[in-house]
């Protein structure tokens, strides 16, 4: 690989894991003000010490957090990959 494409390699991953962190911030802001507003309190956090919380309530608010973070990223990587691509080009 010449220094030019391991150049592109590089800033392709730096720009990708930048974008994955934002949109998964994104995504967890969207989750946190959807909850609020159907729950009309905080989402539980894992370490939530309230005996009010109901457990199940916790592990809704855990699945649909992971699901949604995790597929955030896959699209941000693709995203972020298939531009990267293009630059080449």
């Amino acid at each position: 690989m010449s220094d030019d494409g391991q150049k592109q390699s590089m800033t392709a991953k730096i720009v990708g894991a930048g974008v994955t962190l934002i949109a998964a911030w994104a995504v967890q802001k969207i989750i946190n003000a959807a909850w609020k507003k159907a729950k009309g309190h905080e989402l539980p956090s894992p370490d939530s010490t309230a005996d009010d919380i109901k457990f199940s309530e916790v592990a809704a608010a855990a699945a649909i957090s992971g699901a949604a973070i995790s597929l955030s990223r896959v699209l941000a990587t693709r995203g972020a990959a298939k531009l990267a691509g293009r630059a080449r080009h």
